[in-house]
């Protein structure tokens, strides 16, 4: 039996790198269009009645299932394993939430059921040392690459809804946010898993690793470290990978994979100023020093150190103050004429 590689002997044409794969039962070239932009016109969520199997309300009768609301169905959405079913279902429940159909009550405590999230067979996780580096210039590391950052979308989805169900008691924005945070990395999973399929590859095809759900459990008890170590220290790296990312891949000629990553990086920018809104949030109503709380918990929850080079423009425009921006320049080794333009004045 002939292996995946063998099989699959590209060829790149045209300004949108289309991609033909031979020795496939496909019916003609696939040619990437980038998606129209997300917007709110979305269709609505099926009424539904609640599955057997879900968790029960501490605050429901014994005897009852949980009330259909947004955060019953984002838990609904985060068990889902098919990745294509989970993007779907969590856009129309933020289209349904924003047309007011459905109710997103803060007060309802739910019980975590087993098997969270709900994920395919495959990918196989391994280890992060395990992933091989990617080479930009042939076909296959950009597959490679493109399945990483598709990796990368699914696990935001599944953080972001994870926010949405878990913790109760908090205002009501605080819920929309996170369902727009997660039908915007739903869309850009989707815009990923569209590119990967141009390549002759789906979403599965390649190893992973868990990191990013890792660090979802480790703070499944803690919304401030939730909101601390999850969009401010994760997700923000990407506002620093993207840029460097994106120059490798135009350099490669792959123009369309390049305009997806400024689809994502115009996007994650808001998801991590939502993250930092909340974050001070909770620190203010705590009476809390934003700082020295940010310090405790990413030593308390082993987040990852954060190390250069550093998007200063993406994050100021993300919410990070002055003072964080300056702790970072310093751990880059930069110094303040260094981060002048994007923002700063002599």
């Amino acid at each position: 039996m002939r292996s995946r590689d063998e099989d699959s002997q590209r060829r790149l044409s045209g300004k949108h790198n289309t991609i033909v794969v031979s020795d496939r039962p496909r019916p003609a070239p696939l040619t990437f269009q980038l998606p129209v932009p997300f917007s709110n016109s979305l269709p609505m969520m099926p009424a539904v009645s609640p599955a057997p199997s879900a968790p029960s309300a501490r605050s429901a009768p014994a005897t009852g299932s949980p009330p259909l609301c947004a955060r019953t169905a984002a838990l609904g959405a985060l068990r889902e394993a098919d990745p294509a079913t989970k993007a779907s279902a969590t856009r129309a429940l933020y289209a349904a939430v924003l047309d007011g159909s459905l109710p997103c009550p803060a007060d309802l405590e739910l019980d975590e059921p087993p098997e969270l999230p709900g994920r395919p067979a495959r990918p196989e996780l391994v280890e992060p040392r395990k992933l091989g580096r990617r080479n930009m210039q042939s076909p296959q590391g950009r597959a490679v690459l493109l399945h990483a950052l598709a990796h990368i979308e699914f696990n935001a989805i599944n953080l972001a809804l994870d926010a949405v169900w878990r913790f109760p008691g908090m205002p009501a924005a605080f819920y929309t946010d996170w369902l727009k945070v997660a039908a915007e990395e739903a869309y850009h999973f989707s815009l990923l898993s569209a590119r990967l399929a141009e390549y002759g590859h789906a979403y599965g095809d390649f190893p992973a690793h868990d990191g990013l759900w890792d660090m979802c459990e480790r703070t499944r008890g803690d919304v401030l470290a939730r909101m601390a170590l999850v969009p401010r220290t994760l997700e923000a790296r990407g506002l620093d990978a993207s840029p460097p990312i994106r120059a490798r891949l135009q350099q490669a000629g792959d123009h369309a994979s390049a305009a997806i990553l400024d689809v994502i990086l115009r996007d994650e920018i808001g998801h991590v100023l939502i993250g930092n809104r909340w974050f001070r949030h909770l620190c203010d109503n705590g009476g809390l020093d934003s700082h020295v709380t940010y310090t405790r918990l990413a030593e308390q929850y082993r987040a990852p150190k954060l190390r250069g080079p550093f998007n200063f423009e993406a994050r100021r425009d993300a919410g990070f103050d002055e003072a964080e921006l300056a702790e970072l320049t310093a751990l880059a080794g930069l110094d303040g004429e260094q981060t002048a333009p994007s923002g700063t004045t002599d």
